[in-house]
């Protein structure tokens, strides 16, 4: 039985992760080469958690229990020692990702199960730079992770049977609702959201909408409880943009090519909640969301 896991990366998806993770009673490495990030995210953790303390879906001692089940370290030869489990939650970055699993393979015990929160990239092509292909695995939480239900599950070609249900297993241990996939570019989400949001982005580029008029169609129409490009805002336009762009890669398929708006954004730095402007400005705060000046007609 797992007790013990290292969170690799302490941004918004590492220390959500590694909240959940804590919460559950597992002991937690939080690890980050930056004392800066880790800083912030055990802050961003206790925040979440006094925000569930105050609705009173977590007592105090609960609280203090999560935070106490968490160590950090900006070495990750110390912080995966004696670990179970390991899920990676750094840049969704092809080169990035290589690099932490061939350290990993080397540094971890062999019995380690190697996960990756990568919403896009190859679990196959991770797990071959490593002597333990069918140890790894894709754990794709959804943002943010202490609140979403939804875990991916991403098999590689050489995932084994008994990784998979364990994984699985963990998932709903985590009170989670694991659905396993096999390893596609995009998987299942990515696959069929960033399209739409591409699409969301071209309609406003080709002028056929306002931002405000395209989100409130999908939102009052669909049924979506954001509109895209309020959710593109939210994820990260370098992230969708890295997303569009494995999906052309791994198909060759020119309906996944990003839009030429969307490439200018993150070009100049438009990135969305994250740098505080994007499709909406957040400099007051993701909750006071305007229009962005850009946009405006």
């Amino acid at each position: 039985m797992m007790k013990k896991v290292a969170v690799i990366g302490a941004g918004t998806m590492g220390n959500g992760i590694a909240h959940t993770f804590a919460q559950c009673g597992y002991k937690v490495s939080l690890i980050d080469i930056s004392e800066d990030s880790l800083a912030h995210g055990i802050k961003t953790i206790e925040k979440n958690l006094d925000r569930m303390v105050k609705r009173e879906k977590i007592s105090q001692e609960q609280k203090l229990n999560t935070l106490g089940n968490i160590t950090t370290f900006t070495s990750m030869n110390n912080g995966v020692t004696d670990v179970d489990l390991v899920v990676e939650a750094a840049t969704e970055n092809m080169d990035v990702k290589l690099k932490i699993f061939s350290q990993l393979d080397e540094i971890c015990n062999e019995n380690v199960i190697l996960a990756s929160n990568t919403s896009s990239i190859s679990i196959t092509k991770i797990g071959s730079v490593t002597k333990r292909p069918e140890k790894v695995i894709g754990m794709h939480f959804m943002n943010p992770v202490p609140v979403m239900k939804l875990v991916e599950i991403i098999r590689g070609y050489a995932t084994s049977d008994k990784v998979t249900e364990e994984i699985m297993q963990l998932s709903r241990d985590l009170k989670k609702s694991p659905v396993e996939v096999n390893d596609y570019p995009g998987f299942v989400a990515n696959r069929i959201l960033m399209p739409m949001i591409n699409e969301a982005i071209s309609t406003l580029y080709e002028g056929v909408a306002g931002v405000e008029e395209i989100d409130t169609v999908m939102m009052l129409g669909m049924a979506h409880p954001m509109g895209p490009l309020h959710l593109a805002d939210f994820i990260g336009l370098d992230v969708c943009l890295s997303i569009l762009e494995v999906l052309h890669d791994g198909f060759g398929n020119p309906k996944y090519a990003p839009c030429p708006l969307l490439v200018n954004m993150v070009t100049a730095g438009k990135l969305g909640v994250k740098s505080g402007e994007g499709f909406y400005d957040y400099s007051e705060g993701s909750k006071n969301k305007k229009l962005s000046k850009q946009f405006v007609k």
